[in-house]
Parts: structure tokens; C-alpha cells; sequence
């Protein structure tokens, strides 16, 4: 299936050409879901946009490219509005056929994309020295959401976690294992050194309380750089540890398991190489003993041009020379084609500093898109960045533990108002996916450049554009399913689809949507989109279900309205699993 906004998009090109010649050939015709059911489902203003061009007045724009325009196996007449809106209502008939092609259509009328791209999104890259806390968890789930979306759509998508295993932090680590358990880098089985949290703060109280110990964490360092293989080994299972420990949380979020580690030391024997290139190319500068690229556009408070160190003066590396490596690998090597960095809004100058040096050196060139997608802050009740009593940023654990905690205690509570007995098993199921979901849901419903306040109670919240209202509105139809012993897979593929009521045709119209919004969310990387749209969705079905008999219908309606149920499930249901969230046949 063809997305309905494709189709007239190519009809209103065609109508603009043969109405005003080919020098309108590719004008965008500024088509949109119209925002008033009044005004039908489709709006174009393209002719209020031509009007200085043309010299005409828009509403003669309008009815020229109405005369044109040759829609009617898909809409009903068109109407100009105001000073030359074009109105487009879609057929009934039309709707009833896309509608039978979707019950029928595994990826519900989605087609994949006519040139995929082979794709790397970086997430969601912890430090490995450091536990995960709370400003993981946009680019983890944001991440994972743009990924498992690109991946529908027919796109290559390689996962990449850009972890921090490499540099000055390491060496408290690793003086404490050679300490701590000389055993273990004698052992080709390694040893388990347990909790990463215990073990960290081990560590960090003997470097606190002895100077000695100090400085032996800081010549780990020097070898570590040095290619000590004593040293390389504690350091190898200090990065096993914490490996295992993410491995363990991003299971817990429902994050996908093909994340490929990929951190700061795998580029570490490039740096050289980028150092080299650029200095090549004549874009080094050195000052003050260190090897600097002055950036265009960017001033220090002085005014003067700012450099970007890419070298320090003592020869070391920084984030900077790493993430350079990372984009002469990933189009070099990897040889993608788009690039997406979900991270936070306060790295947006450190981004557009190393694309432009990655494009002066020729790295970035128009044939590859590095998309930077920023994320906004998680914010406490206070508006203030989200902390820990103690002023630390919460541990991400943390938050999905309470969150299923929390879960639990409501349906517990719920249970027994409603005087029903489940299992443990099934209590404890329902508890993770609901608290999981909540969080995730929350955070992927809000624009991902804008900052919220993380608060359990909306997120957990029945009611509103939650997690468990999505899943609620899932288990809605499955009772239908239940209730009058249907197998919705068993719907006869002949049977007509009748759209008599108001609430039908709006429930068929915005099912016809979920690949429109879908590609938005392909171009813009906003999966807000798709939650705004599930979320209306499941209004609509509401709506229809308490002003449409389903079970109780005569027939054709009947089976057209199962038809109309089972479709809302699997968008549902679909839709969820693109954003990371698996739904539930019963809450």
C-alpha cells in the first residue's frame, strides 16, 4: 500500500505542472491532515505560497489547480475555502478498500522503504567506570525507539553503544583488582568481583584514604596507554563487570539485544592517524604546546576564534580526537549513510564543532546525513535536573525498580477491589511490563527536545497518554476476543467493510495513518509522533466501542466492526513494540 498523503502529494505535483507550466515541477503542494473534521481530512494553502510567484490571486491559483487535479477515485469533490484552501475529503469507498488491504497485510499497509539506508544509531553509551543513572535513560529508550522504527521501515541499522572504557578514571579500577584480586589476572576463567556499585565504591574508598594508592592508580594509567598486559588484563574485567551489570539494566528496559559495544579504546590506536590526517589537510594549528583546529563561527568571550583541542600538549587525547575517529570510521568503514546521535542539549556545541571539522576535513560530505538529535533534561518537582537526596544523579536502576515497586502495589490494590484472584506470576509480569512501560512511554511521549518532570503518578496514571491507558485500550479489544469466543484471525477476508457511523469512518481514517506517521517520525526522529498518534487512535476506538454495538451488531456490521477492532489491536500493538513497550492479552 501506497501512504494515501503520497498519492495526493503526486496527484497535486502533476495538477501544479499541467496548470502553470514545469517550472512548478517538484513544488512542495504543503499538504496536511487537516486540522477540522469540518474541512475534510486533507488541506493545501500551496496556493496562498504561489500567489507572489504568479502574480494571481491564491483563490485563482486554487480553482486552476483544482481543474487539474484529477483525485476522484480517491476523494470526494474538492472545495476551495476562505482565500484558497483546497479542501479533500476521502471516498468512503476508498476507505472500505485500504481498509480490507490492511486486515490482510502483516505490516498493516507499511511498505518498507524504496532505497534503505544503512544506518548507525549511537546509544546509549554509558561510562564504564560509573554506574548508569538517571541521564541515560532518554538516549537509551529514544534511541532504541528511532532504531527498532528505521529497522521496520527496511533500513540496516547498526546499534552502537560509544561506552566510555578508556582514559584517567580507569586507573582507580584497576590499581584496586590488581590489589584486591591478584587472582583473578592469574585465572584464564577471570573472577566474578560482583556488585559493580559495592565494587566501585570499594575502590574509591582506598583511593580517598591512601596517597600511595593514589599514585599507583595514576602509573595504571601510563601503562594501561603503554600496553601493559598485566595492566590490560584488570582492565578487561573491569569492563566485564560493568558490561554484564548494563547488560542486566538494558534488559530490564526492554532494550534490544543486538547493541553492539564499540567504546573510546577500540578507537584509540586511530588517533594517531586523525592527528596525522588533519595536519595533512593543513587544518592543525598548535597553541600552547597543544594541536587545535580553530572552528568557524565559534568565539571565545574575548571574541577571538576558538579552538578545538584535538591534542593535548603533553600528546594526550580527548573526547574531541575520539568522536572525530568515530566519523572517519563510520563512513570510511562502516560505510553508513546516516549517522544519529541521540544525546543531551548540552552537548549541541560539541557536536557542531566536530561536524565541522569532520566536513572541512572531508569525512562529512552531503552523500552522508549526521543527524544530531538532542534530548531535553528529566527534571525533579523542584524544575531542577532530577537528584538523589544526596544530591547525586539517581541511580537508573533505581527508578526502574520503584516504578515496578509501584506498579505492583496498584495492581494489588486493584486486585482486590475487584475481588480477583491472579497468581504470582502473574502479578509479578503484569507489575514489570506496566512500571517498565510507564517510564518509557513517558519519556518517549514528550518531544524529545523538551525537558519534563519525572513524576510516577501521571506516568502510572490509568487515565491520560500513558503506558498503562495504551495497554488498557489493547486489553479492551481482547475482551471483545474473550468475550464472544472470536478468532480474530478467522474474520472472513470477504467480508465487506461497512462505515455507516461517524465514529467507524474516523476510526478507518486515522487507521489509515499509522504509515504517514511513521515516515514523519523516519525524517524528523521524533517518536513522540507515533505515541500522539497511538494515543488518538485509542480515543477513537474508545469512542466507536461506546457508540458502536460490536458483538451485539447485525451483520454486515458486525464482522466489519471486529474487522474495525482487530485492526485498532494490531496498530496497537504494533506500534508499541516500535517504541520497545510489549503489550498484555489481560491487566
Amino acid at each position: 500500500m501506497r501512504e494515501t498523503i503520497a498519492q495526493l502529494k503526486e496527484r497535486f505535483e502533476q495538477a501544479l505542472v499541467a496548470a502553470f507550466g514545469e517550472a512548478l515541477a517538484g513544488t512542495d503542494p504543503m499538504l496536511v491532515s487537516a486540522s477540522n473534521p469540518k474541512f475534510g481530512d486533507y488541506q493545501s494553502n500551496v496556493a496562498m505560497a504561489l500567489a507572489k510567484r504568479l502574480g494571481e490571486a491564491p483563490r485563482a491559483i486554487a480553482e486552476a489547480i483544482v481543474q487539474k487535479l484529477d483525485v476522484t477515485d480517491l476523494c470526494e469533490p474538492l472545495t476551495i475555502a476562505g482565500g484558497g484552501f483546497i479542501n479533500l475529503t476521502l471516498k468512503t469507498s476508498y476507505l472500505k478498500t485500504q481498509i480490507k488491504a490492511m486486515q490482510s497485510d502483516a505490516r498493516l499497509g507499511v511498505a518498507s522503504a524504496s532505497e534503505p539506508q544503512r544506518v548507525i544509531v549511537d546509544y546509549p553509551s554509558p561510562n564504564i567506570a560509573k554506574e548508569m543513572h538517571v541521564g541515560h535513560l532518554r538516549p537509551s529508550f529514544i534511541g532504541d525507539a528511532i532504531s527498532r522504527i528505521l529497522e521496520f521501515l527496511g533500513h540496516e541499522v547498526l546499534r552502537l553503544s560509544h561506552i566510555g572504557d578508556w582514559g584517567t578514571p580507569f586507573g582507580m579500577l584497576i590499581a584496586y583488582v590488581q590489589e584486591a584480586y591478584p587472582e583473578a589476572l592469574k585465572s584464564s576463567q577471570g573472577l566474578d568481583l560482583g556488585d559493580l556499585a559495592t565494587f566501585y565504591r570499594a575502590a574509591k574508598q582506598r583511593f580517598d584514604a591512601d596517597e600511595s594508592f593514589q599514585e599507583a592508580a595514576r602509573l595504571s594509567v601510563v601503562k594501561l596507554q603503554a600496553g601493559d598486559e598485566e595492566t590490560s588484563r584488570a582492565w578487561k574485567l573491569v569492563c566485564d563487570l560493568s558490561n554484564r551489570t548494563n547488560r542486566k539494566i538494558f534488559d530490564l528496559m526492554g532494550l534490544s539485544p543486538f547493541i553492539q559495544e564499540r567504546g573510546e579504546s577500540f578507537y584509540n590506536p586511530l588517533l594517531a592517524g586523525v592527528i596525522a590526517e588533519l595536519d595533512r589537510l593543513g587544518l592543525l594549528v598548535e597553541d600552547d604546546g597543544a594541536k587545535c583546529v580553530f572552528l568557524e563561527g565559534f568565539t571565545n568571550k574575548e571574541g577571538k576564534p576558538l579552538p578545538l583541542i584535538v591534542q593535548k600538549s603533553g600528546g594526550g587525547y580527548n573526547y574531541a580526537t575520539t568522536d572525530l575517529a568515530a566519523i572517519r570510521y563510520r563512513v570510511g568503514v562502516d560505510q553508513a549513510q546516516r549517522i544519529i546521535y541521540p544525546v543531551g542539549m548540552e552537548q549541541t556545541n560539541h557536536f557542531a564543532q566536530i561536524f565541522q571539522v569532520g566536513r572541512r576535513a572531508g569525512w562529512i560530505t552531503d552523500d552522508v546525513e549526521f543527524f544530531y538529535a538532542p534530548l531535553g533534561s528529566i527534571l525533579g518537582e523542584d524544575g531542577k535536573k532530577l537528584k538523589s537526596r544526596s544530591g547525586e544523579a539517581v541511580r537508573l536502576v533505581d527508578l526502574l525498580d520503584e516504578a515496578i515497586t509501584r506498579a505492583r502495589t496498584d495492581l494489588k490494590t486493584r486486585l482486590q477491589e475487584e475481588s480477583r484472584e491472579e497468581t504470582e506470576e502473574f502479578i509479578e509480569n503484569v507489575a514489570k511490563v506496566v512500571g517498565i512501560s510507564a517510564i518509557k512511554y513517558a519519556d518517549l511521549s514528550q518531544n524529545r527536545t523538551s525537558n519534563y518532570v519525572f513524576n510516577y503518578d501521571k506516568m502510572l496514571a490509568l487515565q491520560g497518554n500513558t503506558a498503562p491507558y495504551m495497554l488498557y485500550a489493547y486489553v479492551r479489544v481482547q475482551g471483545i476476543s474473550r468475550k464472544g469466543g472470536i478468532d480474530f484471525e478467522k474474520l472472513g477476508a470477504d467480508a465487506p467493510i461497512v462505515l455507516q457511523e461517524e465514529t467507524e469512518l474516523t476510526l478507518a481514517k486515522h487507521l489509515l495513518q499509522f504509515d504517514e506517521v511513521l515516515s514523519s517520525v523516519e525524517a524528523d526522529l521524533l517518536p513522540s509522533r507515533l505515541c500522539e498518534y497511538l494515543f488518538e487512535l485509542s480515543k477513537k476506538f474508545n469512542q466507536f466501542y461506546d457508540r458502536c454495538p460490536v458483538l451485539q451488531a447485525e451483520e454486515p456490521s458486525r464482522t466489519s466492526r471486529l474487522i474495525l477492532s482487530d485492526l485498532t489491536a494490531r496498530t496497537i500493538k504494533l506500534g508499541l513494540s516500535l517504541l520497545g513497550i510489549p503489550v498484555l492479552e489481560r491487566m
